[in-house]
């Protein structure tokens, strides 16, 4: 039990990994599996239970973990009764390929044009294996190989190496994962001292959320009990173009240096422009204490932080209080973001044709009003913030081109001609169950 919320969560039950942040910093690998044989599915997924630690088996951060969720065809394929598979919510059953066009995933994003087999029915099982060093990996990939490389029944069907680099930061050169929630019973500590840790139920299944409700959960118990949905997107960035558009429309390094912060909502360091605005400190943005210590509600016009900036849209914080119509903190989860690829070299601004992005990662459990919401309503779309022909400037969905407002005195400056930076190449939804549920779906039928 949480001494500070009287919360008890059931962390012997609770994978680690779909709970705890990760080690910093990190190499690891994902892996998408195809059930072709029943049985040997069940025997999957029973191996795969020995390699998952529970929330309770990881301390300090800094251990390999082993998360392991499954699709809505993954679980039918294990022979999960219908009226199970019925009862988990609707956007799961769906699918994501199936929602692309709710979620902006269109033109060159469209399903039409993911990497194969992405999107496909064929993705039935998701494995993630991070660790803080190859050593480790390598040594805990090979036991997740092992478990299906003699069953007839399983294909490898996608692997995809990612890594997390020392100073954090991704391909677009920005500090990430600086504002995660805490929750309530996992014994882990705000890093933001203005928020109150979430109700467990808005990231596990089978306690009260922030409405004081228990979320819909599959059933029987056994199998929704202590799990999470899982949302999965393999992200392109195109970080070159980001580059040229910066360097185009800024006459210094350092003006070139604070667009990219007005866009991002922090400086690549990871400090936040609503404490430091005018220019970089790399103190700030490296102290855990103090980069996540702010808010937006003494800022309403954006002329610190614009209020259409990245980091602004995916948390407002404290900047929509005054409109009483919306709690952020029911649109809150936990979010991950790991690179793939190798990094673009510093100032090059030509495309050399290598993939490169992000695989992101958001656990919770309400698929539709929390990641949905915040893709479509606030990263998607600018009418929350009075902009609404504006999406997202760093990852929002442009077919053609868009444009972004930056608040300054006397007069503001719209960057017009705004490019699509980021591609989706392709997506799940998944649902990760419970120790106990893995054991269930080991032993159906049996």
């Amino acid at each position: 039990m949480d001494a500070t919320t009287g919360v008890s969560l059931e962390l012997d039950d609770i994978q680690a990994g779909a709970l705890y942040e990760r080690p910093s910093p990190y190499v690891g690998t994902y892996l998408l599996l195809c059930i072709r044989d029943r049985r040997d599915g069940r025997e999957l997924v029973r191996r795969l239970r020995r390699l998952v630690e529970p929330a309770t088996a990881v301390g300090p951060v800094g251990e390999t973990s082993v998360t392991v969720a499954f699709t809505y065809r993954g679980l039918e394929a294990l022979g999960v009764p219908q009226a199970s598979l019925d009862s988990f919510s609707p956007e799961f059953r769906q699918g994501m390929a199936a929602r692309a066009a709710v979620l902006g995933d269109t033109g060159e994003s469209g399903p039409e044009r993911w990497e194969e087999p992405l999107g496909s029915p064929d993705v039935h099982v998701a494995i993630a294996v991070l660790s803080p060093d190859e050593t480790q990996l390598e040594q805990v990939a090979v036991r997740a190989r092992e478990a299906h490389a003699e069953l007839p029944g399983i294909e490898l069907i996608w692997r995809q190496d990612c890594h997390q680099l020392a100073t954090g930061r991704t391909s677009f050169g920005f500090k990430d994962g600086i504002g995660q929630p805490a929750v309530e019973g996992s014994g882990r500590p705000p890093t933001d001292p203005r928020e109150r840790p979430l109700k467990a139920g808005e990231v596990v299944l089978g306690y009260p959320d922030e409405t004081g409700d228990l979320p819909p959960m599959p059933v029987p118990d056994v199998l929704g009990r202590n799990g999470t949905y899982v949302v999965f997107r393999k992200l392109h960035t195109k970080v070159a173009a980001y580059r040229s558009y910066l360097r185009a429309r800024s006459a210094t390094r350092a003006e070139e240096d604070l667009l990219g912060a007005k866009m991002v909502g922090r400086w690549q360091s990871g400090a936040p422009l609503a404490l430091t605005p005018d220019e970089d400190d790399g103190e700030l943005g490296g102290d855990p204490r103090r980069n996540n210590d702010f808010g937006f509600g003494d800022d309403p016009r954006g002329f610190k932080c614009p209020v259409g900036a990245h980091a602004r849209r995916a948390n407002p914080r404290d900047a929509l209080d005054h409109e009483g119509s919306v709690d952020v903190r029911l649109h809150r989860m936990i979010r991950r973001g790991t690179s793939y690829g190798p990094p673009l070299p510093e100032g090059v601004t030509d495309d050399d044709g290598i993939d490169r992005g992000i695989i992101f990662v958001f656990a919770g459990a309400h698929l539709k009003r929390q990641f949905e919401f915040v893709k479509t309503q606030w990263l998607n779309d600018g009418i929350f913030i009075g902009a609404p022909l504006e999406s997202d400037p760093l990852v929002g969905p442009r077919d053609g081109v868009g444009s972004f407002t930056v608040p300054q005195r006397p007069i503001r400056r719209r960057l017009q001609d705004l490019p699509p930076f980021v591609v989706t190449r392709g997506g799940e939804y998944c649902f990760a169950p419970s120790l106990s549920a893995l054991a269930w779906l080991a032993d159906l039928d049996t």
